[in-house]
């Protein structure tokens, strides 16, 4: 995964990102509000450890006894021994570990000051509580200790600072919890988004495309009304849709560039993903380049062309290829320019036989001599082999994806079925773009950058008697 990918992540992700860093923040919110208010009172203890020591040698470890004395005595702060006997005396309702939970003793650094903290949610509990607990201190050291000879207690304990009643909560803290919230909510968005993007294959932009080593030949727009007017090229000339068909046109007239006639089978990995409409509409921007086009529909299962383009679809190229009709018969004229449209015919009980046949490679040995190029509208190819047995018999294939739709690993799978048999795959057009996620898909070099430029048509004899009407003329569109 490269940085650009990455960054293509995060920005699909922006709106986590930012839901989850308000969430955050509205938790670190919601948190401080319904938490109780924490005071803590201190207290500062002294400790003077005499060691009875009054030669000049003993005088030279005193300073460093006592230190370590001092460092000694911290844990009974928080013992059972001096805990157990402030619960009692002040008939707390707790046990000494609950209490010690509230209670913190730490020495200074290289001094003989103690440090003694409680904290509680009643700040006069906490200032009482904390100089109880010193006093208990003082007296178990004392008992603890031996007393010097001349019966003294060798430890002098004096309270520096007396606990006050705090006034200022040290909990909660609200700029902290709103913080601590955000960066919460901003590194799970982070996760999510990473994880949805990795988690989720469909492609979303031309650089995935391109980690499949195939050129994108175009980016074609969603067109909200498909259903109802799929022909695009015949409306607004002008359209960004229309001009994206041109420019799909130039650069497949580039791919296939050759002394042969280009015979184009468009295809896609799964169903649904553009293809009809695709190779339809370059079937009719094609023609209007003053070239002889042929489109043909191959798909023997589910064929959609005649419905597109509104022409007659009982007959065509399965009644060809089991011999009940001839070409000129079933091949139709479509609109004023010089496109001819072969529908699939009749749904024969074994298609994919049909199209491997001898006599669908010699049909199409024979349309190629006959028009500028020929266009075909495939099966998907992963659900049957139709499309694998046809690109044998053509000059190059091309693959339809539907943005945010096409898996990565079908559409993989698709292109490896037909490279593995030596087809000739030209690139990828990726169709339903929305105008939100048209960025993704900005191409240069092999896109965009050629134009608009015409398809230069072939010149060839024509060995196919095909009448200027093309057979039954279809109503115009």
């Amino acid at each position: 995964m490269e940085m650009t990918d990455i960054l293509q992540m995060l920005r699909r992700g922006a709106w986590i990102l930012v839901l989850t860093t308000l969430l955050g923040l509205a938790g670190g919110q919601a948190y401080t509000e319904t938490s109780d208010p924490v005071y803590r009172a201190t207290t500062k203890l002294y400790l003077a450890v005499q060691t009875g020591e009054t030669n000049a040698a003993g005088l030279s470890q005193r300073s460093a006894a006592e230190l370590s004395k001092v460092q000694s005595y911290v844990p009974i702060v928080t013992s059972e021994l001096v805990l157990e006997q402030v619960i009692r005396d002040e008939g707390l309702g707790m046990t000494a570990g609950a209490l010690g939970t509230h209670v913190a003793a730490v020495a200074d650094r290289g001094s003989n000051v103690v440090n003694i903290a409680v904290t509680s949610t009643d700040a006069a509990q906490a200032a009482h509580l904390t100089t109880a607990i010193a006093e208990q201190f003082s007296k178990t050291v004392t008992e603890l200790e031996q007393p010097l000879e001349d019966g003294s207690s060798p430890v002098k304990i004096t309270a520096l600072v007396n606990a006050a009643v705090p006034t200022t909560p040290i909990e909660p803290r609200p700029a902290y919890n709103l913080a601590l919230g955000g960066i919460i909510g901003l590194v799970l968005g982070l996760a999510i988004v990473l994880a949805r993007g990795m988690l989720d294959t469909r492609i979303r932009s031309a650089s995935e495309i391109e980690h499949l080593d195939l050129p994108l030949l175009g980016g074609l727009g969603y067109n909200a009304e498909h259903e109802k007017t799929p022909l695009v090229v015949t409306g607004d000339a002008r359209s960004p849709l229309a001009e994206a068909f041109r420019d799909l046109r130039t650069n497949i007239a580039y791919s296939s560039s050759g002394n042969e006639t280009p015979v184009i089978m468009m295809t896609s990995a799964m169903p649904s993903e553009g293809k009809t409409t695709s190779v339809t509409n370059l079937a009719i921007s094609t023609a209007e380049s003053d070239a002889r086009v042929l489109l043909i529909d191959a798909d023997l299962r589910r064929p959609r062309i005649a419905d597109v383009l509104g022409i007659e679809g009982a007959a065509g190229l399965s009644d060809i290829l089991v011999g009940r009709a001839e070409p000129d018969d079933v091949i139709q004229r479509w609109g004023t320019g010089k496109l001819d449209v072969l529908p699939a015919g009749r749904i024969p009980p074994n298609p994919s036989e049909l199209l491997g046949s001898e006599s669908m490679r010699q049909l199409l040995a024979v349309f190629a001599d006959a028009y500028d190029i020929v266009l075909i509208d495939a099966p998907p190819t992963l659900p049957v082999t139709d499309a694998a047995v046809l690109s044998g018999m053509v000059t190059g294939v091309v693959f339809a994806a539907a943005a945010k739709q096409t898996r990565r690993p079908s559409l993989t799978s698709a292109v490896e079925r037909l490279t593995s048999i030596d087809a000739k795959v030209l690139g990828v057009v990726v169709t339903k773009i929305r105008s939100r996620n048209r960025r993704d898909f900005s191409y240069g070099g092999y896109g965009y950058g050629y134009g608009y430029g015409s398809y230069e048509p072939r010149t060839a004899a024509l060995s196919l008697s095909v009448p200027e009407t093309g057979g039954r003329r279809a109503r115009t569109s």
